[in-house]
C-alpha cells in the first residue's frame, strides 16, 4: 500500500478557478455609447454561453488506464460513499478536493459518456460522477502524479479509477 505524505498547502481545481467575473464591456466597444439626444446608454452585454462541464480523460498510470481530469489530475473514488450520495467534506474535502462542474461533465477519448453523472453536494454545488461514483482528485498531487492509490483515510479507501468505473486493484 502506497502512503501519502501529508503537507500543508492549498488544492485548487480548474473548476474553481474558472468562475471569473462576467465581462463588463465588448471588444471594442465603450463602456457607454451617446444616443442622438446626448444621453448615455449602457454598453449591451455578450450572450452568457453555457459554463462547459468539468472534462474527464484515460491516461496510464501505474495501475493500467485510469481517470484523469482534463488537466491531467489523477481522479478517485472513496470506498466509504454508497450510491452517487457524497460522504467527504471539511478536512476530508480540504485533502480531496470533490471534482465539481458548472455544465455537463464532459468526457474524451476512452471515457465513457454513459457512466459520466453529476450529484449535488451539500453547498448545492455539483459533483461529477462515474458510474455512480463521486469524484475526488487528491490535493497534495501533481500532474499525472499517482500517490494515493489504496490508502485508508477519512473512514474509507480511496482509489483510482478505471475507464468501466470500477476502482483499480488495491
Amino acid at each position: 500500500m502506497l502512503a501519502c505524505v501529508l503537507t500543508t498547502g492549498c488544492a485548487v481545481t480548474a473548476e474553481s478557478c474558472s468562475a471569473g467575473s462576467p465581462s463588463t464591456s465588448v471588444a471594442g466597444v465603450p463602456s457607454s455609447s451617446a444616443s442622438p439626444s446626448g444621453s448615455t446608454s449602457p454598453t449591451p452585454t455578450p450572450t452568457q454561453e453555457p459554463k462547459p462541464g468539468h472534462v474527464v480523460i484515460v491516461a496510464d498510470s501505474p495501475y493500467g488506464p485510469m481517470l484523469y481530469d482534463g488537466t491531467g489530475q489523477p481522479i478517485y473514488l472513496f470506498t466509504a460513499e454508497r450510491a452517487d450520495s457524497p460522504a467527504c467534506y471539511d478536512a476530508c474535502a480540504a485533502d480531496w478536493p470533490p471534482v465539481l462542474t458548472r455544465g455537463e461533465p464532459r468526457a474524451r477519448g476512452d471515457v465513457r459518456d454513459s457512466l459520466l453523472g453529476v450529484t449535488r453536494r451539500d453547498d448545492g454545488s455539483r459533483q461529477v460522477t462515474y458510474a455512480g461514483h463521486p469524484l475526488y482528485s487528491y490535493a497534495h498531487e501533481g500532474t499525472y502524479e499517482v500517490l494515493c492509490h489504496d490508502v485508508v483515510e477519512y473512514g474509507g479507501t480511496w482509489l483510482v479509477v478505471r475507464p468501466d468505473g470500477t476502482p483499480a486493484p488495491a
